[in-house]
């Protein structure tokens, strides 16, 4: 099935480049024994590029990263950000880094999400791990396209410890339900 876009043509033939624009953010929900928790950092990093490109198999293939730092958690609750900070070693490793691989289909940009699949790499604390993301795309009337990633990740996938308070009587779980969302134009 053939991918048509705004203007009536296909999305890209052999290659694109998206620039993320800022205002994206990364936000993570985890839980512990007795509440939830929801932090955010917001992408005010300078601009990184995507780039989109058909490979000969007809899979696609998207390059570029994002860098967040981990400074710019905010968990609405100082103790809950210092905590998340120190577990997640930003002294030592200040910046998150996600960086894509692949879409699973040429996207179909429409004002209407649609649901795609792809790889990233995130590297967090030290460690690189490749994850399968569930992606929703849209453009919006102002041709600024909105990418919507989510994923499950655990510490411990990343050899860290889930943060403990009160002697242990307080512990987060060791899942977290990470949601990063990027605004991207294409680069003409």
């Amino acid at each position: 099935m053939n991918c048509i876009s705004w203007n009536e043509k296909p999305f890209f033939s052999n290659k694109v480049k998206w620039v993320v624009l800022n205002g994206g953010t990364l936000r993570v929900n985890g839980s512990t024994n007795i509440n939830t928790f929801s932090c955010i950092v917001a992408n005010n990093a300078p601009s990184d590029t995507l780039t989109l490109s058909l490979n000969k198999d007809g899979s696609e293939l998207m390059t570029g990263n994002i860098n967040l730092d981990l400074f710019g958690f905010d968990c609405h609750n100082p103790m809950m950000t210092l905590d998340l900070r120190k577990t997640l070693k930003a002294k030592d490793y200040p910046v998150m880094k996600i960086n894509f691989l692949s879409l699973e289909k040429n996207p179909c940009l429409k004002t209407t999400q649609e649901a795609i699949k792809g790889w990233v790499n995130i590297e967090l604390a030290g460690v690189i791990k490749k994850y399968e993301v569930d992606y929703k795309l849209s453009m919006d009337n102002m041709h600024v396209i909105h990418l919507i990633g989510d994923r499950s990740v655990n510490f411990s996938d990343f050899n860290l410890t889930p943060p403990r308070k009160l002697g242990g009587m307080i512990k987060a779980n060791n899942n977290l339900d990470v949601e990063f969302s990027l605004n991207i134009r294409e680069v003409k």
